[in-house]
């Protein structure tokens, strides 16, 4: 069933198969991205579905150095051969957008971050000089929230004339929608915090709009329930995601994209309540356990539609075949995983029987 091809909306999918967005630190200081991007987008085509790394999308919602932009004229014809690359092998590739909010830093990209609330990230951040402490950003008020909102429309807008297939928005992770998700980053007292259906309220408005940007077949939502990672903690993700859900079920999004992360009870409640395609992710961000093929099948087993796999992507640019054929994985190199240059990024050869012998 892995390797049955799928309807995505208007896009008929080679498989379900998906190659999730991975932060690969590899573009220039202006966000464009790397020369050597097309031919690593190109070598994993075989994927049903490739998401990108994240894209910026404006200057202040850079989070990490080296982070390709979604903001100028510029990123867009950087982009567009790359897309074609994908088209050109048989592939299907959608634009992740991620608005660092609060996760970013004045010395990575000159400007004050924003977020939900005035609470800086406990931790630090990685800069070409180091490791940076969390800033506190500024509040946003609600007429920067509407600024934000288009924001992301106008993004989208480019990654579409950049020639992608659609957008999926970071809802995940501790970058800035969930921020405005979680209640240990939002303390708002306005209509877009307190209780969870004012929590899901940001990231509802933007993905509506973006649809009636794009059209709603063309967007999909990466959501990590429960999850820890950059200083966040839901005090009750039943709740939350059921009210985030119940707000997202109207749109007709191409796909909720979820993350591992939640405890079993709230996974299977996400599972019964979402109404449209559902991508799951088996591993959890930051652990040492990679997705595998017996966790993709169970997931399939348990509702997901399409499963993504991320770090074995990398070091495996035929991982489709591989996976069909039960063919021997190759384990990535971490170290090079944000190192810059061709090595570790291109340099991965697909399967060849001389490994076999």
């Amino acid at each position: 069933m892995l390797f049955d091809s799928y309807q995505l909306g208007n896009l008929r999918l080679a498989n379900r198969v998906v190659m999730a967005p991975m932060t690969r630190v590899r573009a220039t200081s202006d966000g464009l991205p790397s020369a050597s991007a097309a031919d690593y987008y190109a070598q994993r085509a075989s994927a049903g579905l490739i998401v990108s790394e994240g894209l910026s999308p404006s200057r202040q919602g850079q989070s990490e150095p080296n982070i390709p932009g979604m903001y100028r004229d510029e990123h867009v014809q950087a982009w567009k051969p790359i897309t074609a690359a994908v088209h050109d092998n048989g592939g299907t590739v959608f634009a992740q957008l991620m608005h660092g909010g609060r996760i970013g830093h004045p010395e990575i990209n000159g400007m004050q971050p924003i977020g939900a609330s005035a609470i800086a990230a406990q931790g630090t951040i990685f800069n070409s000089g180091g490791r940076l402490a969390f800033v506190t950003p500024i509040v946003m008020t609600t007429e920067q929230i509407r600024e934000e909102i288009d924001v992301f429309v106008k993004a989208a807008e480019r990654s579409i004339e950049a020639g992608f297939d659609g957008v999926e928005l970071h809802g995940a992770n501790g970058y800035l929608i969930q921020q405005f998700l979680s209640d240990n980053s939002n303390q708002r007292t306005d209509e877009y915090g307190g209780s969870a259906e004012n929590r899901v309220r940001f990231v509802t408005e933007v993905a509506t709009a973006v649809s009636n940007a794009i059209g709603s077949d063309r967007v999909g939502l990466r959501i990590s329930p429960g999850g820890r990672f950059h200083d966040m903690n839901e005090s009750d993700p039943a709740e939350l995601y059921a009210a985030l859900i119940d707000a997202l079920n109207p749109l007709d999004l191409a796909y909720l994209h979820t993350l591992e992360t939640a405890a079993p009870d709230v996974a299977e409640l996400i599972r019964q309540k979402w109404s449209g395609p559902l991508i799951v992710n088996p591993a959890t961000v930051g652990s040492t356990r990679y997705a595998s093929l017996d966790a993709a099948k169970d997931s399939i087993e348990r509702g997901a539609d399409l499963i993504s796999f991320g770090r074995y992507f990398i070091s495996n640019p035929d991982l489709v075949r591989r996976l069909r054929d039960d063919l021997e994985l190759t384990v990535p190199d971490e170290s090079t995983f944000y190192t810059g240059g061709d090595r570790g990024y291109i340099d991965y050869a697909e399967w060849s029987p001389l490994e076999a012998v």
